[in-house]
């Protein structure tokens, strides 16, 4: 068993071209025995935003608090708290905090390609 406190977890800046205001605290992952998924806790500043981008693996988000649009090809969703979004694979996405205050999201990815390089 592992248990993180995730006010106490740290946090990175996410550098991923086309981000900003943006950062992601590991809050699950398999350096901590989670064989099968992470869970990631992210943090958007207001104005700010995650890239614009698709990948081969689906995710789930839940809206902890805060305000924001989900930006795909279709237009943009507005997000408040206690959503629960699914993006499937290859769908084009992009997170936008449109509040006075932080867009906090937990976003769980499936271990391997999401989870490479952090």
């Amino acid at each position: 068993m592992y248990i993180v406190n995730a006010q106490e977890a740290s946090r990175s800046e996410v550098t991923s071209e086309g981000a900003n205001n943006t950062q992601v605290q590991w809050l699950l992952d398999e350096s901590r025995g989670a064989p099968n998924y992470a869970l990631r806790r992210f943090i958007i500043a207001p104005g700010g935003h995650t890239p614009r981008h698709t990948h081969d693996w689906e995710h789930e988000v839940y809206v902890l608090r805060g305000e924001g649009v989900l930006v795909t090809d279709e237009g943009e969703v507005p997000l408040e708290a206690d959503q629960a979004i699914l993006i499937p694979p290859n769908e084009e996405h992009q997170f936008r905090c449109t509040g006075a205050g932080n867009l906090e999201m937990l976003c769980i990815v499936p271990n391997g390609p999401a989870t490479a390089g952090h």
